[in-house]
């Protein structure tokens, strides 16, 4: 009989929120003219798609994880690790401990650097016998 995972402190739902959020804000691309100051209808709405400084993802994805209780964002780090390869799904009492000592004030900071944050959530949730097709159908 396969072993059951353990469980998690924060919920699919959650992780799927940072997934979509930071899949968004993954495709943003460098700033290509910094001193424009045209409006951005005038230039086909690219600005949008590239990465200032301010931006509404990166700051909704901030407040979203910064909201989030310490256990969640305790949570959230060591899936990211998992997602990595920093372990396995055995390893999961040894990823969260380690998150759990390092948590800080900068969890959001710390996760949005990670390139393939996404990528790894979405991995260590497949590990843990989740996935995100149906909230991403549901959200988009």
């Amino acid at each position: 009989m396969p072993k059951e995972p353990p469980s998690l402190s924060i919920a699919t739902e959650k992780v799927c929120f940072v997934v979509i959020k930071a899949r968004e804000f993954d495709v943003k691309d460098a700033v290509t003219d910094p001193g424009d100051s045209s409006n951005a209808s005038d230039d086909s709405m690219i600005s949008v798609l590239e990465d200032h400084r301010e931006d509404p993802v990166a700051e909704e994805l901030r407040g979203f994880i910064d909201a989030l209780n310490e256990d969640e964002q305790t949570d959230l780090v060591a899936l990211a690790w998992l997602g990595r390869g920093d372990g396995t799904i055995d390893d999961w009492a040894d990823l969260r401990a380690e998150a759990a000592r390092a948590h800080n004030k900068r969890t959001a900071f710390y996760l949005l650097g990670m390139p393939l944050l996404a990528d790894y959530l979405e991995d260590a949730l497949s590990q843990f016998g989740g996935s995100c097709d149906d909230f991403e159908m549901n959200h988009l």
